[in-house]
Protein backbone atom coordinates (compact mmCIF):
# COMPACT_ATOMS: atom_id res chain seq x y z
CA UNK A 1 0.00 0.00 0.00
CA UNK A 2 1.52 3.49 -1.18
CA UNK A 3 1.79 6.33 2.04
CA UNK A 4 -1.20 8.13 -0.14
CA UNK A 5 -3.19 4.60 0.16
CA UNK A 6 -2.65 4.95 4.00
CA UNK A 7 -3.63 8.33 4.17
CA UNK A 8 -6.81 7.93 2.35
CA UNK A 9 -7.36 5.22 4.83
CA UNK A 10 -6.62 6.61 8.10
CA UNK A 11 -9.16 9.83 6.59
CA UNK A 12 -5.80 11.88 7.29
CA UNK A 13 -5.48 15.38 4.53
CA UNK A 14 -2.65 16.85 4.89
CA UNK A 15 -2.85 20.28 4.81
CA UNK A 16 -0.68 23.21 2.81
CA UNK A 17 2.79 23.05 3.77
CA UNK A 18 3.45 25.67 6.56
CA UNK A 19 5.17 29.17 5.35
CA UNK A 20 8.17 29.49 7.14
CA UNK A 21 7.98 32.45 10.10
CA UNK A 22 11.79 33.38 9.86
CA UNK A 23 14.64 32.87 7.66
CA UNK A 24 15.00 29.40 6.91
CA UNK A 25 13.32 26.41 5.09
CA UNK A 26 10.57 24.09 6.02
CA UNK A 27 12.66 21.36 5.03
CA UNK A 28 16.45 20.66 3.82
CA UNK A 29 17.12 17.57 1.30
CA UNK A 30 20.94 16.74 1.10
CA UNK A 31 22.17 12.93 0.10
CA UNK A 32 19.68 10.63 1.38
CA UNK A 33 18.64 12.75 4.19
CA UNK A 34 15.92 15.38 4.68
CA UNK A 35 16.10 17.64 7.61
CA UNK A 36 12.64 18.76 8.51
CA UNK A 37 12.58 22.19 10.76
CA UNK A 38 10.54 22.68 13.68
CA UNK A 39 6.81 22.70 12.89
CA UNK A 40 3.91 23.83 15.58
CA UNK A 41 0.36 23.22 15.67
CA UNK A 42 -0.71 25.15 12.93
CA UNK A 43 -4.38 24.96 12.20
CA UNK A 44 -5.81 24.75 8.26
CA UNK A 45 -6.95 28.81 8.58
CA UNK A 46 -3.44 29.50 9.73
CA UNK A 47 -3.61 30.41 12.92
CA UNK A 48 -2.12 28.02 15.82
CA UNK A 49 -2.90 26.55 19.13
CA UNK A 50 -1.16 28.30 21.91
CA UNK A 51 -0.92 27.27 25.84
CA UNK A 52 1.69 25.84 28.57
CA UNK A 53 1.43 22.09 29.24
CA UNK A 54 -0.90 21.60 31.35
CA UNK A 55 -1.43 24.91 32.93
CA UNK A 56 -3.18 26.66 29.76
CA UNK A 57 -3.44 23.20 27.94
CA UNK A 58 -4.06 19.75 29.32
CA UNK A 59 -2.02 16.55 28.44
CA UNK A 60 -4.51 15.02 26.03
CA UNK A 61 -4.89 18.69 24.12
CA UNK A 62 -1.22 18.90 23.72
CA UNK A 63 -0.93 15.23 22.29
CA UNK A 64 -3.31 16.47 20.01
CA UNK A 65 -0.99 19.66 19.40
CA UNK A 66 1.87 17.19 18.83
CA UNK A 67 -0.32 15.13 16.18
CA UNK A 68 -0.89 18.17 14.58
CA UNK A 69 2.70 18.98 14.24
CA UNK A 70 3.39 15.63 12.35
CA UNK A 71 0.53 16.77 9.56
CA UNK A 72 2.47 20.03 9.04
CA UNK A 73 6.08 17.98 9.42
CA UNK A 74 4.20 15.75 6.83
CA UNK A 75 3.20 18.49 4.76
CA UNK A 76 6.42 19.91 4.76
CA UNK A 77 8.36 16.95 3.46
CA UNK A 78 5.86 15.90 0.66
CA UNK A 79 6.57 19.34 -0.46
CA UNK A 80 10.36 18.54 -0.33
CA UNK A 81 10.22 15.43 -1.49
CA UNK A 82 7.37 14.61 -3.79
CA UNK A 83 6.78 11.38 -2.79
CA UNK A 84 5.98 9.91 0.67
CA UNK A 85 6.75 6.48 -0.54
CA UNK A 86 10.75 7.63 -0.75
CA UNK A 87 10.52 7.76 2.83
CA UNK A 88 12.93 4.54 4.19
CA UNK A 89 12.47 5.49 8.11
CA UNK A 90 12.55 8.29 10.71
CA UNK A 91 16.00 8.69 12.05
CA UNK A 92 15.48 10.90 14.76
CA UNK A 93 12.78 13.14 16.54
CA UNK A 94 13.20 16.12 18.98
CA UNK A 95 9.67 17.15 20.34
CA UNK A 96 9.60 20.45 22.42
CA UNK A 97 6.90 21.07 24.79
CA UNK A 98 6.24 24.44 26.69
CA UNK A 99 5.47 22.87 29.60
CA UNK A 100 5.17 24.26 33.56
CA UNK A 101 8.62 24.39 35.77
CA UNK A 102 7.22 20.68 37.53
CA UNK A 103 5.82 19.33 34.54
CA UNK A 104 6.86 15.45 33.53
CA UNK A 105 5.10 14.00 31.11
CA UNK A 106 7.24 15.44 27.83
CA UNK A 107 7.15 11.68 26.50
CA UNK A 108 3.43 11.22 26.34
CA UNK A 109 2.95 14.93 24.78
CA UNK A 110 5.38 13.68 22.22
CA UNK A 111 3.78 10.51 21.65
CA UNK A 112 1.22 12.32 19.70
CA UNK A 113 3.31 12.47 16.86
CA UNK A 114 4.98 9.49 16.96
CA UNK A 115 1.90 6.92 17.73
CA UNK A 116 0.62 9.31 13.98
CA UNK A 117 4.03 8.51 12.21
CA UNK A 118 3.55 4.80 13.12
CA UNK A 119 0.18 4.74 12.29
CA UNK A 120 1.17 5.97 8.76
CA UNK A 121 4.41 4.55 8.15
CA UNK A 122 4.72 1.26 10.84
CA UNK A 123 7.76 0.30 12.20
CA UNK A 124 9.93 2.43 9.98
CA UNK A 125 8.48 5.57 12.35
CA UNK A 126 10.29 4.37 15.09
CA UNK A 127 13.45 6.18 15.95
CA UNK A 128 15.50 8.08 17.90
CA UNK A 129 13.82 10.54 20.08
CA UNK A 130 14.21 13.29 22.57
CA UNK A 131 11.54 14.65 24.60
CA UNK A 132 11.91 17.79 25.94
CA UNK A 133 10.64 20.87 28.40
CA UNK A 134 11.15 24.80 27.35
CA UNK A 135 10.05 27.50 29.33
CA UNK A 136 8.40 29.25 25.99
CA UNK A 137 8.09 28.51 22.40
CA UNK A 138 7.70 30.52 19.68
CA UNK A 139 4.19 32.05 19.93
CA UNK A 140 3.71 30.31 22.97
CA UNK A 141 2.88 26.99 21.15
CA UNK A 142 2.16 24.10 23.29
CA UNK A 143 4.48 21.88 21.13
CA UNK A 144 7.35 22.32 18.34
CA UNK A 145 8.88 19.38 16.42
CA UNK A 146 11.76 18.87 14.26
CA UNK A 147 12.69 15.83 12.21
CA UNK A 148 15.41 13.57 10.16
CA UNK A 149 14.36 11.53 7.56
CA UNK A 150 16.17 9.02 5.39
CA UNK A 151 14.97 8.43 1.69
CA UNK A 152 15.33 5.12 -0.13
CA UNK A 153 18.32 5.27 -2.60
Amino acid sequence: MTIEARLAELAITLPAPPKPVGAYVGAVVTGNLVFIAGHGPRLADGSHLSGKVPTEMSIDEAVEAARLCGLNILSSLRAAIADLDRVERFVKVLGMVNAAPDFEHHPRVIDGFSALMIDIFGESARCARSAVGMSSLPFQIPVEIEAVVALKS
